[in-house]
């Protein structure tokens, strides 16, 4: 399936209500993990010592942070939907916002994404997305939000 093509306003109306697709999955690694820690400043053993993950974690091995897999939203949302006509995007938010259960290192995650709503605010573009972060073989999503973006059409 490609990706889902938005040219306007009343292109993104349409899809109310549907999903808008599916991303590919993607492995988040050690070193990703690693990295993240690094930016964030956040270095707690559970994500960062794999040793010490294998002895005394729950899971067995090292977790990826919570926010690392919201992070990557923005990836994965480019792979399902092409918004054209746009001047600005801007990432507005993020609402109920739960988190699953923890992405283990080198597990693969996926979202899916559907409209729940999309307002026309004087010409600005309030878009609602309900998106489920999925783990490859897992029982439970990475997290489930809805995202909000605003689109600036031209």
């Amino acid at each position: 399936m490609g990706k889902l093509i938005i040219n306007s306003h009343a292109d993104f109306e349409k899809q109310t209500g549907r999903v808008l697709g599916v991303s590919e999955w993607y492995k988040i690694t050690q070193e990703q993990i690693n990295k993240f820690a690094d930016a964030t400043l956040d270095h707690q053993w559970i994500h960062t010592d794999p040793e010490r993950a294998k002895k005394e974690s729950p899971f067995g091995t090292t977790i990826a942070h919570g926010y690392l897999s919201v992070s990557i939203l923005a990836y994965h949302w480019e792979q399902i939907v092409e918004v054209n006509n746009v001047k600005m995007l801007v990432n507005y938010g993020m609402d109920h916002l739960k988190f699953g259960q923890p992405v283990l290192v080198d597990s693969e995650v996926r979202i899916v994404a559907k409209l729940k709503s999309i307002k026309d605010l004087r010409g600005i573009s309030k878009a609602e997305i309900d998106v489920t972060m999925e783990i490859k073989d897992g029982r439970k999503p990475a997290f489930d939000a809805t995202v909000i973006f605003v689109y600036h059409f031209k």
